[in-house]
């Protein structure tokens, strides 16, 4: 079992930046990946970034490609998404998900555990 926990959401101005964290625990392997998702009021669940829980390899949706940073700090077992320039567009509850996975980076249903979810809100 794996637990994730999501914490940092708020609300900030356009233009304004917020970070998010996933703390994880439970039985964690090496080949875990950590992704977010987001789901805005009406729409589907979009998602938003993934890296390994080992390694170096990150993916990002091309809607926050160059805004968004993902990142991982293993001594706290936390994964990390720094958000700038920040659009009323990205308003939304933001998860993150964890699963065990080869090649690659998921992006979608693939995800096992999910946390419970952060609001972001982003005024213009």
């Amino acid at each position: 079992q794996v637990q994730l926990v999501e914490s940092g959401g708020g609300l900030v101005q356009a233009g304004g930046s917020l970070r998010l964290s996933c703390a994880a625990s439970g039985r964690i392997f090496s080949d875990y990946v950590i992704g977010w998702f987001r789901q805005a009021p009406g729409k589907e669940r979009e998602f938003v970034a993934a890296i390994r829980w080992i390694g170096s390899c990150i993916r990002y949706a091309d809607s926050v490609k160059g805004r968004f940073t993902n990142s991982r700090d293993s001594a706290k077992n936390t994964v990390n998404l720094q958000m700038n320039s920040l659009k009323p567009e990205d308003t939304a509850v933001y998860y993150c998900a964890g699963v065990r996975w080869g090649l690659g980076l998921p992006a979608g249903d693939e995800y096992d555990y999910w946390g419970r979810g952060t609001q972001v809100t982003v005024s213009s």
